[in-house]
């Protein structure tokens, strides 16, 4: 069965790398996904102009391009393109950040899972820690975070996950529909908060294999800021849990 796909590039100061992004997504997914769009938040470089360039001279008609006028942050921009995709009646939406850090390659293994009509899938992404992120450039302090956040999440949510800070993400539109995600984060930890949601909700999250590579981009993520705001979405989860306070964006189905 054919399912309706969209590939959402979150763009910010991307001008440099966005061309290579696009450019890398296999020709036979350019073909085979209802839309690609890039949304641009409030970059200060001329990422705006340069995805109207690259669209211009690619011909590439299923390509769309917004910049919002107003920085929405990485959770919230997320929110606005998830919305975006249950509108449109989409099954399937795609992220893959603009920055060239992620492999664009590989999103036929990201959503090779929905094609066989799981519908408890609510998210595949793609995990740098089931390769060796080390080897692909990944910094050791961020390597070390990763692998300390990762075993106190799975501790706390009872899963078996190698890692949970890879933005290469795809869902299950219909099942997005089911979670409150428009109650996380507007900053860099929607990424976990969202785990925490699809896990209330019964969803299954799988992952797949993606080669790691850190190059030359700047990082935008205060890595002790984001590694506390993990902590406290674990934290907030457990006492949720426990009944001792209640989180409105973790009662699923309440």
């Amino acid at each position: 069965m054919k399912k309706k796909i969209a590939i959402f590039i979150p763009t910010y100061n991307a001008a440099k790398t966005l061309p290579l992004v696009i450019d890398r997504i296999p020709n036979s997914i350019k073909k085979e996904v209802e839309e690609i769009f890039v949304a641009d938040d409030e970059s200060k470089d001329n990422t705006y102009l340069v995805a109207i360039g690259y669209k211009k001279n690619k011909k590439l008609n299923n390509l769309k391009i917004f910049h919002h006028k107003k920085n929405k942050g990485y959770g919230g921009n997320q929110k606005w393109a998830y919305q975006y995709c249950i509108n449109k009646g989409y099954d399937v939406v795609v992220m893959l950040h603009g920055d060239a850090q992620y492999a664009p390659e590989k999103i036929p293994d990201l959503i090779k899972p929905f094609y066989k009509n799981d519908k408890n899938i609510g998210m595949v992404f793609g995990s740098r820690m089931k390769g060796d992120p080390l080897k692909g450039g990944m910094p050791l302090y961020k390597f070390i975070g990763n692998k300390f956040l990762t075993l106190v999440e799975n501790l706390v949510l009872g899963l078996n996950l190698s890692e949970y800070h890879s933005g290469y993400r795809a869902y299950d539109c219909k099942n997005l529909k089911k979670i409150p995600f428009h109650l996380c984060s507007d900053d860099f930890h929607f990424d976990s908060e969202i785990i925490v949601q699809l896990r209330l909700a019964g969803l299954k999250i799988l992952e797949t294999p993606i080669p790691t590579y850190y190059g030359e981009e700047r990082c935008h993520v205060n890595v002790i800021s984001y590694g506390m705001n993990v902590l406290r979405a674990m934290s907030e989860y457990l006492l949720h849990k426990s009944g001792i306070r209640r989180i409105k964006k973790y009662s699923i189905g309440k």
